[in-house]
Formats: C-alpha cells, structure tokens, sequence
C-alpha cells in the first residue's frame, strides 16, 4: 500500500491555517492575562484598565505584526525587481539580453513618433577564442564584461545595447548621423583599446571589430543586423569600422 504525501500548496494552507489559529490564540491570551492583572491594581479605575488594555494591546501585538509585514513585502518588491532585471539583461555583461533587445528595436522602429533616421552597429570582440584557449573561460567572460563596460561609456543616453549570442553586441542609435555613428564606434574601439588586461598577470590587448548600417528609416532588427554583417565582412581592415548606407 502506498501512502499518498501532501502536495506543496496543501501543506501551505496547513501552515497558515496554524499560525492563524496560534497567532490568535496568543493575542487573545495575551489580553486575558493583561486584563486579570490589571483587576488586582487597585489605582486604576475601571476606564483607566480598559484604557490601559485598549493602548498596550494594539501595540504589544500590532508594531511587530506591521514590521514584519512591511519588511516582507520591501522583499517581495526586492524579488520582483530582480527577476525583471534577470529576465531583461543580460547577467554576464548587463546589457539588454538578445530576446528583449531585439524586441526593443523593433518596437521603435514600428512606433510613428519619435526619429526614424538613425545607425546600427555591430560590434565583434576580436581574439576572444584565444583568450579562453590560453587562460581558460572565466578570462574570456571577464574580457567580454570588460568591453560592454566600454561600449556603455561611449554610447549616448537614449542608445540600446544587447548582447547578441555569445559573444557579440549590437548597438542601436535611434537618430544618429552617420558622423555620430562613426565618432560613437570610433570612441568605443579606442575605449576598448585602452583597456588594461591582464589575465594571470599576462598584460593582453583587447581589440574589436565594428560594422554598422546608416538608415534613413527605421529598418526591422533582422535587416540592420544582416546590412550591419554585410559592411562589417566587406571591410579591408580587419580592425576597421565600416558603415553601410540603406536608403529606404
């Protein structure tokens, strides 16, 4: 014979309904034993003891009551901010994650206010499989927080930055000039390159590759993308920045 064990949401309403009828029982013993006392003072009148109930009572039992429940729900609140953020950015390099990224942009691009000129770039870090080849994966994880660090010190207020596969980004630049687009990625390589990294105390250099689209409207993400990969693949310099034209 098999016994049938309660399931997590019985065992819950079991939980609550016991510390109910406790809670309760404690407060109501707590008044029965405050009032027999006060019947044995003989300084009090008979409104100065129901007096003294009615305030002792409440706060004996309300402060900790209120305390406990506000601290609870400042953690709830804790929660939810942080499953937000995990479900929007991404933990490594806290961009946006690809998913709500690419969502974003396509957003924008469908809104009717707002510019609808603007840039996209796409941004490769440059020997990163060396990187976790010679000193192990959590350098080239390191160098990757360390780039989006870079890129989000260079671009702009209202610019978006995700986190595409593993180890690309992409930057979108809602209203950008092609001078903006260039002067943000050539900020963002320099900035790159400055960077001072050393992996198991080997100084290294961290380089990347930049490729990007200008638009005169606004393109779904899937075509920036692919006009971004296209320039970036048609560059000379392997460590150039190589912005393509759609007019649309």
């Amino acid at each position: 014979m098999t016994t049938k064990t309660p399931t997590a949401p019985a065992q819950t309403w079991k939980q609550l309904v016991l510390l109910a009828v406790l809670g309760t029982a404690a407060c109501v013993g707590l008044s029965l034993a405050l009032n027999y006392l006060l019947l044995f003072s003989d300084s009090l009148t008979p409104f100065g003891r129901g007096a003294v109930t009615a305030i002792v009572v409440p706060i004996v039992i309300g402060l900790p009551l209120f305390a406990l429940i506000g601290w609870q729900q400042s953690e709830i609140r804790r929660y939810r901010q942080e499953l937000t953020r995990s479900g929007t950015y991404d933990q490594l390099t806290g961009c946006l994650n690809g998913k709500v990224f690419t969502s974003m942009v396509d957003r924008r691009a469908q809104r009717p206010a707002g510019p609808r000129s603007g840039a996209f770039l796409v941004i490769h870090p440059e020997h990163l499989a060396s990187i976790n080849l010679r000193f192990g994966l959590e350098w080239g994880d390191e160098a990757l927080r360390l780039i989006a660090s870079a890129i989000r010190s260079a671009v702009r207020k209202d610019d978006l930055i995700g986190r595409l596969g593993t180890s690309m980004f992409g930057v979108f630049l809602p209203g950008a000039s092609e001078e903006d687009a260039k002067d943000i990625g050539e900020r963002i390589r320099g900035t790159v390159g400055e960077i001072y990294f050393a992996p198991k105390g080997d100084k290294d250099v961290l380089a990347i590759k930049v490729g990007g689209v200008i638009f005169e409207r606004e393109l779904d993400f899937e075509d920036m993308f692919r006009f971004a990969e296209e320039g970036m693949a048609e560059a000379a310099d392997e460590a150039g920045l190589r912005l393509s034209h759609v007019t649309n």
